[in-house]
């Protein structure tokens, strides 16, 4: 159903995706909009080792929620910040794909689970992180994204 890579040799392992799903702070989330345009949007995001999701946090409305509430199905790409090589100008950007399904979930106690965690890729500021779960989860929903397909590739811009 997903398409193979056709540079094969710049494939990414699976744990080379894996880590950075982990480690970037953000991607771009891609649904299926209004009147069959794509919509995407950069997004934090928290990968969940425990159970291979990607995790989000959204409001309870607006054109995203709307897109995601007719059709779950969307693509995620993540990216590093890249590395030049000594004497090149191009940059090599290590880049990830994840297709899935987006499941809304509006529960407090998993809002707050997952986006303590989300939160910790940006800051270790403990006061800050209780009073944001304190202010906004009960505002907040949780979009769970289960893989269906993940690829990566390093890229070279030249």
């Amino acid at each position: 159903m997903f398409r193979d890579l056709a540079r094969k040799k710049q494939r990414l392992s699976p744990e080379e995706c894996v880590e950075i799903l982990k480690t970037q702070t953000r991607g771009v989330l891609s649904v299926n909009g209004e009147d069959g345009y794509p919509y995407g949007m950069p997004m934090n995001h928290f990968y969940n080792e425990a159970d291979g999701c990607v995790y989000f946090h959204t409001g309870r409305h607006g054109h995203r929620t709307d897109a995601l509430k007719k059709d779950g199905r969307v693509s995620l790409c993540v990216y590093d910040q890249g590395y030049r090589k000594e004497g090149e100008w191009a940059y090599n950007v290590k880049s990830v794909i994840v297709f899935g399904k987006i499941e809304i979930i509006d529960d407090i106690d998993a809002v707050r689970a997952i986006c303590e965690p989300l939160c910790r890729k940006f800051t270790d500021d403990e006061e800050y992180i209780k009073k944001e779960l304190a202010e906004s989860a009960k505002n907040t929903l949780l979009l769970k994204l289960t893989p269906e397909h993940i690829c990566g590739k390093l890229v070279n811009e030249a």
